[in-house]
């Protein structure tokens, strides 16, 4: 900021102002629903972190990755979307694009990890039994530091950063491939290494997972009920995964495939306006994740409502319209204790059990017939009677 950059012609807006303002709309939708998504995500996994799944850790972290592209890409790209101009100089420009390729990356990486982790227990159980949970956090480790490697790749002048051609936000620079050797090079190893083969270990994974479910489903019938309860788990982890699969690489795809074309053929022809299309399909990936698993995973689902019935009474015994409530519930509670009181006290239980010790003398054991108590409502206050004294025009006000 106060940079001699902030002027250029770079960092100025070249889709029009409506159409900057309907993008930062969408972002600011697009950060709330992330942030409270994944952050209820992260809660309701640390609450049942005791019996958390190897493969959950890959949702953990999946979860981690797009909190942390969220709290580092939109509080930036919105007011400079609604600005018109990106806001925040050439050095916070490098660190925003450093932020979109690490998350990115690292999200894409990790979901092609979970997909491996789900063909290794459904393909090969043997194997797959032994993967534990040391194992899973030494992978999400290798996960972090793959996508490190190509997010300060551009910052070591392997490759380089740029604003993006609708001049917003900042990105790879997909133009510098036609003039450098070294950013051609970074284009395609990051193509190859980030993009195609991610994408085809993920296919691969789940077709093999399909063809072994379909051809053991009758030996899955047959197993124990354990191992079927085993087995119906893995599946929904496997439904689960595919289905933030397809909606992340349907976000993502379109992103890449006009990069792809700003690298390998003449930049100005892409026009501005389909980048920015682009990176709002590409920046929605952030809320799939949290929406698939809190809604269709029963038991994160079953925690999330535990968690929140608790907020809800707590809110709701806090309340100043819940006294009045609860002054009338206690009182009428009190009432009912006294009723009860009364009744067993001239009742037949108490009055049976003192006979039984004075059967010798008669006559100094007199019995109570047992008596039918009312409470009568008058205003705000309670009375109790006995029935016999009630008469017959007051009836509505029995409680």
């Amino acid at each position: 900021m106060g940079n001699a950059s902030d002027t250029s012609a770079v960092f100025a807006s070249t889709i029009s102002k409506e159409h900057d303002i309907l993008m930062g709309s969408l972002y600011s939708i697009f950060c709330i629903l992330s942030l409270l998504g994944n952050c209820i995500l992260l809660l309701v996994a640390y609450h049942k972190r005791s019996t958390l799944k190897p493969a959950e850790f890959f949702i953990i972290n999946l979860s981690i990755s797009d909190l942390g592209m969220t709290l580092s890409l939109f509080p930036l790209a919105i007011p400079s979307a609604f600005s018109h101009r990106w806001l925040f100089g050439e050095i916070t420009c490098q660190l925003y694009a450093m932020c979109g390729v690490l998350f990115g990356l690292c999200s894409l990486t990790n979901l092609t990890a979970l997909s491996l982790v789900c063909c290794l227990k459904v393909c090969i159980p043997n194997h797959g039994n032994k993967f534990s949970s040391s194992h899973a956090r030494l992978l999400v480790v290798g996960v972090w530091c793959y996508a490190s490697v190509f997010a300060v790749g551009p910052l070591a002048q392997w490759g380089h950063y740029s604003a993006e051609p609708y001049g917003t936000a900042c990105c790879i620079d997909w133009q510098a491939p036609n003039h450098e050797l070294s950013a051609l090079s970074y284009i395609v190893c990051l193509f190859v290494f980030c993009y195609a083969l991610p994408c085809t270990i993920i296919f691969l994974s789940y077709t093999f997972i399909l063809l072994t479910v379909r051809g053991s489903r009758q030996a899955v019938q047959q197993h124990v009920s354990l191992q079927t309860k085993t087995t119906n788990a893995h599946a929904l982890i496997v439904k689960l995964s595919v289905a933030v699969c397809i909606g992340f690489l349907g976000a993502w795809t379109p992103y890449a495939a006009l990069a792809m074309w700003a690298a390998f053929s003449d930049a100005t022809q892409v026009p501005p306006a389909a980048f920015a299309v682009a990176a709002v399909f590409a920046k929605s990936s952030t809320i799939y994740n949290p929406m698939v698993y809190l809604l269709c995973k029963p038991n994160f689902r079953e925690c999330l409502y535990r968690d929140t019935s608790m907020l809800r009474q707590m809110i709701y015994r806090g309340s100043p319209q819940s006294e009045p409530k609860d002054r009338f519930g206690s009182t009428l509670q009190r009432n009912k204790e006294v009723s009860i009181s009364t009744r067993f006290s001239n009742g037949q239980q108490e009055g049976y059990g003192s006979c039984l010790q004075c059967t010798d003398n008669a006559s100094l054991c007199h019995m109570t017939t047992p008596q039918r108590t009312a409470c009568i409502l008058t205003g705000s206050t309670y009375t109790e009677v006995t029935v016999s004294q009630l008469s017959a025009k007051p009836q509505a006000d029995f409680l």
